[in-house]
């Protein structure tokens, strides 16, 4: 059972500089949710485009697929395609009031937001993270590959695993290097 909480929340992208300016340099990517009425934005390239097979991660998207009327988030092979990105790169536009956060028990460190609208998993917050892993269904358009899939041992056996991108049984050094650049790159403003 996935523990519920409704939080109002609001990510704002870095106020010092100047939103029209961000726009015109960097990528700029929407996800909604199945009826619209939550829409977010994410800006530049994301720190990390995986899927991720970890026992949590198929739970969690298993659940939230279970609730009434919702959209697939896992991909056939049972993981859940991300796109990453810095904290201060990804906001809420509309419908901030609708997300509802889901916990896979209640002292998780991980929340699962969902649009209660729909009943659609927009993204995966890690606490005390300073990123957010948006679930790759809920973007239109070109997206980047996919650059790794991780925790490939708890994936479904019989499903075989697309080519294309390195697989990892675990999380390999490449994934905690990105995320460290990330970090580093928001603690010098860039």
């Amino acid at each position: 059972m996935l523990v519920f909480e409704r939080r109002f929340r609001s990510c704002v992208i870095d106020p010092a500089c100047d939103e029209l300016e961000l726009h015109m340099r960097l990528t700029v990517r929407r996800s909604s949710c199945a009826c619209g009425r939550v829409q977010c934005e994410a800006i530049g390239e994301p720190i990390l485009s995986a899927v991720c097979y970890c026992k949590d991660c198929q739970e969690g998207g298993r659940r939230i697929e279970a609730l009434p009327n919702a959209a697939p988030i896992l991909d056939p092979e049972g993981g859940a395609p991300y796109l990453t990105y810095r904290d201060d790169r990804f906001r809420v536009l509309s419908g901030d009031e609708l997300l509802a956060d889901y916990r896979l028990y209640p002292k998780s460190r991980t929340r699962r937001v969902v649009a209660s609208c729909c009943c659609t998993g927009m993204y995966l917050k890690f606490e005390p993270g300073f990123w957010v892993s948006t679930y790759r269904s809920r973007y239109e358009g070109d997206l980047p590959p996919i650059e790794m899939r991780t925790k490939t041992r708890h994936r479904n056996p019989v499903a075989e695993l697309p080519s294309g991108a390195p697989s990892y049984r675990g999380y390999p050094a490449r994934l905690f290097w990105r995320l460290i650049a990330a970090r580093a790159a928001m603690l010098l403003g860039r």
